[in-house]
């Protein structure tokens, strides 16, 4: 009997070059290519240049993509955490610079928590280096309990918002 297939959204950030890979879009690519060796690649999102997060000074480069795997999440999550070593990367700082950081984002069984993994990932909706990516490739994807698709909680993030006139004052 065949294990059942998942679907994942995984995201992709990198804002170190690589030895064999270089700068961090190439990485990133690499990277897609790997997550391969886990299931079927079904895509990757465009490679898109963010400011960082916490107190690295470099822009990362950040994708997402769809995988589809029979791997439940915790074996996924161990088949991430080996690409990133693979790939060279060491635990530091929070926020630091990185050469791959992989996460998975979503998956089609819903909700999953254990002692190392929440899905859906607990900033995603608030994290449009994400989102974004995330949209081009799964823009109707509703996170379990949400009422919004990917693509609206993308929007929601850069939708201008309205200055509100002081009634209490005169002027313009």
């Amino acid at each position: 009997m065949k294990a059942p297939l998942h679907l994942y959204a995984i995201g992709l950030g990198s804002n170190r070059p690589h030895g064999r890979y270089g700068r961090p879009p190439a990485v990133i690519a690499a990277a897609g290519r790997a997550l391969g060796d886990r299931g079927r690649l079904i895509a990757l999102s465009p490679i898109v240049a963010t400011a960082p997060l916490g107190p690295s000074a470099r822009r990362f480069a950040n994708a997402a993509a769809l995988l589809e795997s029979p791997l439940p999440p915790p074996d996924l999550l161990s088949a991430l955490k080996a690409i990133e070593r693979r790939f060279g990367r060491r635990r530091g700082q929070r926020w630091g610079p990185r050469v791959i950081d992989l996460d998975i984002l979503l998956w089609s069984g819903g909700l999953w928590r254990g002692p190392d993994l929440a899905i859906p990932h607990p900033a995603l909706t608030r994290r449009l280096f994400v989102l974004d990516p995330l949209a081009t490739i799964a823009a109707g994807w509703r996170p379990p309990r949400g009422a919004l698709t990917i693509r609206h909680l993308a929007s929601r993030l850069t939708k201008a918002t309205p200055v509100h006139r002081d009634r209490n004052r005169s002027g313009p």
